[in-house]
């Protein structure tokens, strides 16, 4: 027998505006049922992927050991990244300057990266 990914949790102290958040970002299609209060919200990504949001009593405190890696593809990274911050993501680490990513984190500190447009075999690669 073989396992089949599901989809991906992240817990949230609202998960409503946590989808409605990651909608607006990676531009992810709320399931039906996604309603303020909710204890749970999926959203789809584009290519099919389900990510589920659910309800916590406690805040993030430690650094996320699973993170998004997003790629733009139809704006720059720099301009990707000024998006995220206007839509309320706060930057945690920059590393555009040597060709790399972009280490943010969502309303509720959830870290995500934002990768360049496209990949370069000269830049350095996330780890």
């Amino acid at each position: 027998m073989s396992l089949t990914l599901s989809h991906t949790t992240i817990d949230a102290r609202d998960p409503y505006a946590q989808a409605r958040w990651w909608c607006e970002m990676a531009e992810f299609s709320p399931q039906e049922g996604v309603r303020p209060g909710s204890d749970e919200c999926y959203v789809i990504t584009e290519h099919g992927y389900t990510v589920l949001f659910i309800l916590v009593p406690d805040a993030k405190t430690v650094k996320n050991r699973v993170h998004f890696c997003m790629r733009p593809k139809d704006r720059s990274q720099d301009e990707e990244v000024a998006r995220a911050l206007s839509l309320g993501a706060s930057l945690v680490t920059d590393f555009r300057e040597s060709g790399g990513w972009v280490v943010m984190a969502d309303p509720e500190g959830n870290e995500f990266c934002i990768l360049t447009a496209s990949r370069h075999t000269d830049a350095p690669t996330e780890s």
